[in-house]
């Protein structure tokens, strides 16, 4: 068993789509309202770029915005997110709670490495009571460098990681593993690329996977 993992949030552990469309509809209706924006809300292409950090996702999708407007966009989708998570609006993906109890009781220490912000984690994590399994929460937040590798990095460094798996649904993740000499496992839901997928060590369906998987990865050395 490896002796930790690193879990990606959004995709991975969290059902973003449950809340994204609610949180991005509001977001959009309300820069209609300051007459920022006046065409469709770009849901589809949001989902494409799913995963990247927030900054990067305004700078896509409000493209001829300042980034004053860019940052007050940022800060009020974040407030919907929010909201959403505390109305009980979001959901985890299946088995969560009964994989990191898994882990738990066989000595691997848990740890989440998201692309999300501070607050966002935070509200994910308290609301579903995740803090009894993992050990921290780090965000991208914590990186000047806005890299998924550096921060998985940070992790390794600070907890004195030898063995460890990261598990996640986008290349950021599969890159974050393999460039800190880590077992890559890439989830197919919801918003993975199947060219993306094909770069990881193991490909998983459901979280419950990694019971079998992983004890036979981890016999081999890595």
């Amino acid at each position: 068993m490896a002796q930790s993992m690193i879990f990606d949030m959004d995709g991975t552990l969290f059902q973003t789509d449950t809340i994204l469309e609610l949180a991005l509809n509001d977001t959009f209706d309300h820069l209609r309202t300051m007459n920022k924006w006046n065409d469709a809300v770009p849901i589809d292409q949001f989902r494409e770029i799913m995963g990247a950090p927030l900054p990067k996702v305004w700078e896509t999708l409000l493209p001829h915005h300042s980034n004053e407007d860019r940052n007050y966009t940022d800060a009020y989708f974040l407030e919907q997110l929010l909201e959403n998570i505390r109305n009980g609006n979001g959901a985890l993906y299946p088995n969560v709670k009964e994989i990191f109890g898994y882990l738990k009781e066989n000595d691997c220490s848990i740890y989440i490495a998201s692309n999300g912000l501070i607050d966002y984690l935070h509200a994910i994590v308290d609301y579903y009571g995740l803090d009894q399994w993992v050990t921290e929460t780090f965000s991208i937040q914590q990186i000047a460098s806005l890299n998924k590798s550096d921060l998985v990095q940070s992790i390794v460094k600070k907890y004195h990681i030898t063995s460890a798996a990261v598990v996640g649904d986008r290349l950021s993740d599969i890159h974050a593993a393999k460039e800190n000499g880590l077992l890559a496992v890439g989830c197919n839901f919801d918003f993975a690329h199947k060219d993306e997928l094909a770069q990881a060590d193991l490909i998983i369906d459901d979280l419950l996977e990694l019971k079998d998987l992983l004890p036979q990865f981890m016999n081999t050395g890595q």
